[in-house]
Parts: structure tokens; sequence; C-alpha cells
């Protein structure tokens, strides 16, 4: 009779350990499936649902969970907003001064930081001009280059006279 005590006392140890086992287990998904719900949902209701499933389905309910839960959790859906918020945000054209790479605006005709000309207005309408343009868009006027001031053009500038002077050689 002792060695059948002895055996239903270990059967009985085990049927305990495997008891306690089987609840840490069902506890531990239970607790894990509900901090899951939480970082993929704000509805307090669907967290309660999922840890309930799992709660009464066991491991069913855990395997249920992972098929039905979103694929992404609030963090992962805020960094990918803001990751498509700065996508957005430069595919956007912001003007920059060429001078200095500074932010200017589309209405300047001068950067206010180091005094780059950005556009100039049209000789007719005085709409502002991109530098380069000939033409104005607005009424098709042709822009003729205006001299630079404090400097004469080019085209005014005397030319140096070229004269030969023939040397007899009788200057002594």
């Amino acid at each position: 009779m002792e060695l059948f005590e002895g055996v239903s006392q270990f059967v009985l140890f085990l049927a305990g350990a495997a008891g306690a086992v089987f609840a840490a287990t069902w506890l531990g998904m239970i607790l894990w499936t509900l901090r899951d719900a939480r970082a993929r949902s704000r509805d307090g209701l669907a967290q309660i649902a999922a840890a309930g499933m799992v709660g009464v389905l066991h491991v069913f309910g855990l395997m249920l969970y992972l098929l039905l839960r979103p694929r992404e959790t609030l963090a992962e859906a805020y960094e990918r907003s803001l990751e498509e918020e700065a996508l957005l945000q430069g595919i956007e054209e912001k003007p920059v001064c060429p001078g200095c790479g500074r932010p200017s605006n589309s209405r300047w005709q001068v950067c206010p930081y180091c005094h780059t000309r950005l556009k100039k207005p049209c000789t007719q309408c005085g709409e502002l001009l991109e530098i380069a343009w000939n033409l104005c868009p607005y009424c098709a006027t042709l822009q003729t280059p205006a001299p630079e001031s404090g400097r004469p053009s080019r085209r005014t500038q005397p030319q140096p006279s070229l004269e030969f002077v023939e040397d007899d050689g009788d200057d002594m």
C-alpha cells in the first residue's frame, strides 16, 4: 500500500504542477492579449472582448484574436502618418534663395538675408517675373534688360581708338 500511496501523491503533484502551468499560461495569454489590444485599438470594449475571447476559448481564442487584430499598432500608425506628412511637405515646392539657401517668399523681389535678387517687376504691368523670363506671361510685354545703375552698359562705353603713328626716327 505504501507504494500505491507514493505513486498517488506523485500523480497528484504532477496534476497540480500541470494545473499551475495551465493556469499561468491561460492568465499570461489573457494579459498579453489585453496589452496587445490596447496597443492596437483605442476602443475599450474591443480590448475587453479580445481578452474575454482568449479567456473563454484559450489557445483557440488567441489564434482567432491573432487573425482578427489590426495589422499595425497605434504607434506604428502615428509614425506612418508622420512620414506621409513629411513626404507631402517635401513634395510641395518651397521657394528658397539661390544665394543663401534660406526659405523665401514667392512675392519677394530680393532676399532679405543676403540681398540676392529673386524676381524682377514687369516693365508694363508691374507683376513679379522670374529673372530669366524675357516675356511677361501676364501682359505679354517683351522685357528689355535694363542697364545696371551706376555702371554704363557695354554699348555706351567708348571704345579706345587704335591710331598708328609712323615713327620717322627724327625725334632727336
